[in-house]
C-alpha cells in the first residue's frame, strides 16, 4: 500500500487556433496530413494558469485492495505540484513536486522519499519526464516531447493521430529502451490517449483523459486513467471533481521517526 501512495503523491502530484483541416468534414479513415506545423504548434502550447487547485477523487486497482483516496491537488504553473491525500477521513500523506525534484511522504508506515526525476525516468525507463511533463500529464498536455521530424500525422473521424515514424530510444545507466508510440487527439486538440510500448517487453504505459471541461479559458480533464502493463496490470483513475483558481498554503515537512525509502516500480 504505501508504494501506490508515494508514487500517487509524486508521479501524480505528482488541455483558439483551429487548423483548416478541423473544419473539414470528418474522414472515415486515417489520412496524412501534409502541413501538420499549425497541429503541433498548437499541441505544444504552454499553460497559461496562474494556479489551479483540484479536488479529486483517486481510485487505484492493483489485485490488492485500496481505499479510495481523496485528493487536493495544487499547481503553480512551472514551479510546483502539492498533494494531500485522505482516505476515510484520514491524512494519509503529503507531497510536493518543483523543477528541482520530488518529496512525498505516507503515514500508514511512517516513511518518506526526496529525490530528482531521474528515479521516475529510471522506473520508465525513458529521460524526458521533468517537472513540465509531470505537470502536463496531470493537466492533459502533450507531456511527450513530440516534433513533425518523429512522428507521422493522419487525420480521422474522431480527430488526429500522432504515430512515431520510428521507435524512440530512451537511454538511462547505459541502458538502452525503445518504444513505439501513439497519441491520439480530438478534433479540438484535446488530448485523448497517449500509449507507450516498449518493443523488446511486454512493458506498455497507456494514459487517456475524457470528459474535458473549460475552466477560465484552460481545457481540463475530469477523468484521467493511467493503466501500467508488464508482469502485471495496476491501473490508477483519477475523477476531478472541482476546480478552483485561488491560491493556498501548501505546507509539506517531514514528521519526526519517519524513514526514508526507495520507491519500488508498480510492475515488481
Amino acid at each position: 500500500m504505501k508504494n501506490y501512495i508515494i508514487i500517487l503523491l509524486t508521479s501524480i502530484s505528482l488541455l483558439s487556433c483551429k487548423t483548416q483541416n478541423a473544419a473539414n468534414a470528418p474522414l472515415s479513415t486515417n489520412a496524412p496530413v501534409a502541413e501538420g506545423s499549425a497541429f503541433f504548434k498548437e499541441i505544444n502550447k504552454k499553460p497559461s494558469f496562474q494556479q489551479i487547485k483540484i479536488n479529486s477523487r483517486v481510485n487505484v486497482e492493483t489485485g490488492n485492495f485500496i481505499p479510495t483516496l481523496d485528493a487536493t491537488i495544487y499547481i503553480e504553473n512551472g514551479q510546483k505540484v502539492w498533494m494531500n491525500m485522505i482516505a476515510v477521513f484520514l491524512n494519509v500523506g503529503r507531497g510536493i513536486a518543483t523543477p528541482d525534484g520530488i518529496k512525498g511522504y505516507e503515514k500508514w508506515n511512517k516513511t518518506y522519499i526526496e529525490s530528482d526525476f531521474s528515479y521516475l525516468n529510471n522506473l520508465l525507463n525513458v529521460n524526458f519526464i521533468d517537472f513540465n511533463s509531470l505537470q502536463n500529464l496531470l493537466i492533459g498536455k502533450t507531456f511527450i516531447p513530440v516534433n513533425e521530424k518523429d512522428f507521422v500525422l493522419t487525420k480521422n473521424a474522431q480527430g488526429y493521430t500522432l504515430t512515431s515514424a520510428k521507435n524512440l530510444k530512451f537511454e538511462n545507466d547505459g541502458k538502452v529502451s525503445e518504444y513505439a508510440v501513439q497519441l491520439d487527439y480530438a478534433n479540438d486538440f484535446n488530448l485523448s490517449k497517449v500509449n507507450l510500448k516498449n518493443v523488446n517487453s511486454a512493458d506498455n504505459l497507456e494514459v487517456s483523459y475524457s470528459n474535458w471541461t473549460t475552466f477560465e479559458s484552460t481545457n481540463l480533464p475530469t477523468n484521467v486513467k493511467i493503466l501500467i502493463k508488464g508482469t502485471k496490470t495496476s491501473q490508477i483513475m483519477l475523477e476531478n471533481t472541482k476546480f478552483d483558481s485561488s491560491k493556498m498554503e501548501t505546507p509539506y515537512s517531514v514528521p519526526n521517526n519517519y524513514t526514508k525509502t526507495e520507491i519500488r516500480w508498480l510492475r515488481n
